[in-house]
């Protein structure tokens, strides 16, 4: 076939043949869904496409069968991947960066559909074909007529079908490119797919009908009143039956609703209607202003507790069933996300639906971004090149025109990380013209001429408490700065949420609280893009950037969110629920009374109850509820301890109370009961076990020595207590690095651990001296790497009183250590029955210094394997901090209890540190014949720095002289 047919291809122009953009509307016109099986086939590129594929005779017999909506690099990958495999980078284009060419290898699928038209289609009006989302060019042919092509994979686009479409069947055909001129706008840090993902549809157009609705639903706080005006077709009539409403379109009308907010997202049903068409709404009325130099909604301040989301499903890529989308928002809800920005391009249409009706804060971003630029200087970079202004303001209508009536869509935003240029100072005033009603967002204009919001991604704590004052450095340009001090901040990205972690994000909301103008962010991101995939015997796995062969790629960097590739609730997810608590508990054992402050921005608290419950030593004491009046958003209650509190008998342990704000009822998103928020406060403390003076004495043995019912080797290591078999205790300051340590914008921690000077991950133990008397053993000891001049001395003191043997580590850096440890504790092993563990400290989940809010102090129960965090990237995970004691037992068999003097961090394993950071996915971690056990007296904590700021200096493990101690006791 001549390249003259494919000029398209390589033309800025977003298309041709198309239709205008309009809303996506609910109508009752008549539609037939095309999705479901096509033939399809894919070619090499231009050169190995099918001649006259297009004609209605050609026989496509022969081809194979694919689902549309799909991916087609995501068809068997566990087998032949007959249509090739996904691609990953963040950045980098994966094709030479000379715009708008576009290389020869260039897979295409062709696609062909035969559909009959219902026999009770209207003769009448107009037939459209509606594309909802094709990665990255496609034209399209009817009956072998050529339509039009069309660019902007994540847009809808229309052609009219009309003259084309005939009685009985008819044959569909769309050639999809891989690569175009519009990939070089689509850089979005994913994994690079293609084909028609989300659904396509013949829709009528009846005459008389219905093209477009704009629906304006003000609110005004001050009246209690709505405003409602809805632009639609001369002749059309607009009825709101709830409120009484039909008034002709075009007309306006106010009177007393109730507001639509994320908190409360009240929507009345709203039909538009011609004599030919009628078009149902969800009006929710609001107004979003930037007012007082913040971001207000009905005329209040909010705070965004966000989530950037990508469209991902591990087995379909970025083809979503409404059932997917439906839970992400119901988890999200249930963890106190109530904001999300569609990075970075509009989502299906239908998860605004949902945002609508479940209530979430959504800024709506357009399918750009041009990142790839920035390895160039940003030289070429189409966002400042004329010749592409076409392309980018149509991407913008297209998402303007359609998600214009969703009142979930509080912003626009421009795109992302497509610096800055005339191309995106057009769409903001095209998007202001069009509509006025909503801020534009866009992190890239850092002097903020072309925005109504400051934004920023991963700026640091410090930056970020200056932004809040005011005081951050000046714009280049000076005639802008007094413009952007006086508009809100908006964190767009923050607390990367790549492996363990993230950490700091206690801290960034308490800035968000302490400052009116930081209104909150979002967290990077929602979702592990793992691909899911299966060894031949059948174990699960999740592939990341590299697994597929690609020659440039980026590696995990795509698995980066809160919760895992099969949707379930990370760790980052769980702390992060904690931390932005829209209600906050504090329990205050001193005063006996409890705080309750509704955090909210325009719900009481009605909607909730609050219980309270005493354990002592973990065991269930006394419950009940607490009788509190509902909380205006804002407001605070002070009440005094509930009366069962003060009649408990004298503890016994460890006595703490805790109190749950739950769900009264059932929500959409929620079944009643589901926690919301919590507090503790320990009202009695338990005398901390120690070392007591009677110790019995340690004496040699054969090969060893002896120290009560506990044994250890020539060379002082424990190898048994009380017969059971016990290897070490010995020092450990390493961990299996997380992403954090192995990615920062300056120099990794891991880099500077394994350097060859430090080597803490090949740690030599040397020991110096040994001293067995009256008052136990002592091991003296100093443990250092090859090649390494800097060591730690460590002196092990075990000690035997009241059936315990007892353990104090002295620790004593050696040199200059100018960096964080990893860890400091010890590290034994238990044969591999001992696979279930109890524990009274923080849990349930892992918690590490700066990822410890959501821990609570408790009794918890758990198989080794359920200690284990499945990050797709194996990495240190697991630690339960504050641990008072633990039990390991062996099913029917003996136990060790392990206490502290007063607390440690608490890890056990079915393998070891070594084998975490030799994997490269969790099917290369094979359990050994041992179980693992990390007893802490600190760790380092987790930090952003894989993208964004490393660990704060309250959070870091810096070497210093110290001691710890531990008791160990063998038994049933």
């Amino acid at each position: 076939m001549s390249q003259t047919g494919f000029t398209y291809v390589e033309s800025v122009s977003p298309g041709s043949g198309r239709r205008g953009p309009r809303a996506a509307l609910a109508s009752d016109a008549a539609a037939l869904s095309l999705d479901g099986d096509w033939r399809f086939r894919l070619a090499a590129g231009l050169h190995d496409v099918a001649e006259g594929f297009e004609d209605p005779g050609f026989d496509a017999g022969a081809w194979d069968v694919l689902a549309v909506p799909s991916m087609w690099q995501m068809h068997d990958l566990d087998g032949d991947a007959p249509y090739g495999k996904p691609a990953y980078t963040n950045v980098v284009y994966p094709f030479p960066v000379d715009p708008p060419r576009v290389p020869d290898a260039n897979p295409t699928g062709e696609y062909r559909r035969v559909f009959t038209l219902p026999a009770d289609w209207p003769a009448t009006g107009r037939t459209v074909l509606r594309f909802e989302g094709v990665d990255s060019a496609f034209a399209v042919w009817v009956n072998g007529v050529r339509l039009g092509d069309g660019k902007g994979s994540r847009l809808p686009t229309e052609f009219d079908a009309t003259d084309h479409v005939r009685a009985g069947e008819n044959t569909v055909a769309v050639r999809v490119h891989q690569w175009s001129a519009a990939s070089y706008l689509e850089d979005q840090d994913m994994w690079w797919l293609s084909g028609i993902f989300r659904p396509v549809s013949l829709v009528h157009r009846p005459e008389g009908g219905i093209e477009d609705v704009f629906a304006h639903a003000d609110y005004d706080h001050r009246t209690g009143r709505g405003t409602l005006r809805v632009e639609a077709p001369e002749g059309a009539r607009v009825s709101v039956p709830e409120l009484g409403i039909d008034i002709a379109a075009g007309e306006t009308v106010s009177l007393a609703v109730e507001p639509w907010t994320a908190e409360t997202p009240r929507l009345y049903d709203a039909e538009v209607a011609t004599e030919s068409e009628r078009v149902s709404l969800r009006i929710g009325f609001r107004t979003v202003k930037i007012e007082d130099g913040l971001l207000k909604v009905n005329g209040k301040r909010i705070l965004l507790r966000g989530v950037n989301r990508h469209e991902w499903d591990p087995d379909h890529g970025r083809t979503l069933s409404v059932e997917t989308m439906r839970r992400d928002l119901e988890v999200m809800k249930r963890h106190n996300v109530n904001a999300v920005r569609t990075s970075h391009y509009p989502p299906d249409r239908r998860f605004l639906d949902l945002c609508d009706e479940i209530g979430v804060w959504v800024v709506d971003e357009c399918d750009l971004e041009t990142h790839g630029f920035f390895f160039y200087d940003w030289r070429d970079n189409p966002s400042d090149v004329p010749m592409w202004r076409e392309a980018y303001l149509d991407r913008m209508a297209r998402m303007v025109e359609r998600d214009k009536n969703h009142p979930s869509v509080i912003m626009w935003s421009l795109g992302n990380e497509s610096h800055t240029g005339q191309n995106l100072a057009a769409m903001s005033a095209w998007a202001k013209d069009r509509d006025p009603s909503r801020p534009i967002h866009y992190e890239g204009d850092w002097d903020s001429g072309y925005v109504d919001v400051y934004s920023r991604m991963y700026p640091d704590h410090a930056e970020t408490d200056r932004i809040g004052q005011k005081t951050e450095a000046p714009t280049k340009d000076p005639a802008l700065d007094e413009h952007r001090r006086n508009i809100p901040f908006i964190l767009c990205e923050y607390a990367h949420a790549m492996g363990n972690g993230p950490g700091g994000m206690t801290e960034y909301q308490r800035l968000f609280e302490q400052h009116e103008r930081c209104q909150g962010g979002f967290i990077w991101e929602w979702i592990d893009h793992g691909v899911r995939m299966r060894t031949e015997d059948g174990r699960e796995w999740f592939a990341y950037g590299g697994d597929f062969g690609e020659p440039l790629h980026d590696g995990n960097f795509v698995v980066d969110g809160l919760v895992f590739p099969d949707r379930e609730p990370s760790p980052g997810l769980i702390e992060f629920k904690k931390v932005v608590e829209p209600v906050r508990i504090t329990v205050d054992a001193g005063s006996r009374r409890i705080t309750v402050e509704n955090l909210r921005d325009f719900a009481d608290t009605g909607d909730l109850e609050f219980t309270w419950a005493v354990e002592d030593g973990g065991e269930p004491e006394h419950e009940g509820r607490l009788d509190l009046p509902a909380l205006a958003p804002g407001n605070a209650a002070i009440v005094p301890f509930p009366a069962g509190v003060g009649e408990l008998a004298d503890p016994r342990g460890e006595r703490w109370l805790t109190v749950r704000a739950v769900l009264a009822k059932d929500e959409p998103w929620a079944a009643a009961g589901h926690e919301i928020a919590w507090g503790q406060g320990q009202l009695a403390a338990a005398a901390a076990p120690a070392p007591g003076s009677a110790t019995l004495a340690a004496s040699a043995a054969d090969r060893g020595y002896l120290l009560g019912d506990a044994e250890f080797d020539a060379y002082g290591r424990l190898t048994a207590l009380g017969g059971l078999e016990i290897e070490g205790p010995r020092l450990d300051l390493w961990r299996a690095p997380t992403d954090n340590d192995l990615r920062s914008w300056h120099a990794p921690l891991a880099d500077k651990w394994r350097d060859n000077a430090v080597g803490l991950h090949r740690l030599e133990h040397k020991v110096l001296g040994i001293d067995a008397g009256d008052d136990g053993l002592a091991v003296t000891t100093r443990v250092a790497a090859g090649g390494a001049e800097i060591g730690m001395g460590a002196v092990y003191r075990w000690t035997h009183t009241g059936g315990v043997l007892w353990l104090t580590v002295e620790v004593d850096p050696e040199g200059e250590w100018d960096f964080p440890l990893p860890r400091l504790g010890v590290r034994a092993s238990l044969p591999k029955a001992f696979g279930d563990v109890t524990w009274f400290g923080g849990g349930p989940g892992e918690a590490y210094a700066d990822t410890r809010d959501a821990a609570r102090v408790g009794r918890f129960r758990s198989t080794v394997a359920g200690l284990q965090t499945p990050y797709v990237f194996p990495q240190e995970n697991g630690s339960r901090i504050d641990v008072r004691w633990a039990r390991l037992a062996a099913a029917g068999g003996p136990a060790l209890t392990v206490y502290g003097a007063p607390q440690f961090a608490l890890t056990v394993r079915p393998w070891t540190s070594e084998d975490l950071e030799a994997a490269r996915h969790r099917t290369d971690l094979a359990e050994r014949d041992r179980v693992y056990v990390n007893l802490d007296a600190d760790l380092q904590g987790m930090g952003s720095a894989a993208c964004g700021p490393g660990v704060l200096p309250e959070h870091r493990l810096l070497p210093r002289a110290t001691a710890f101690t531990l008791g160990f006791r063998a038994g049933e």
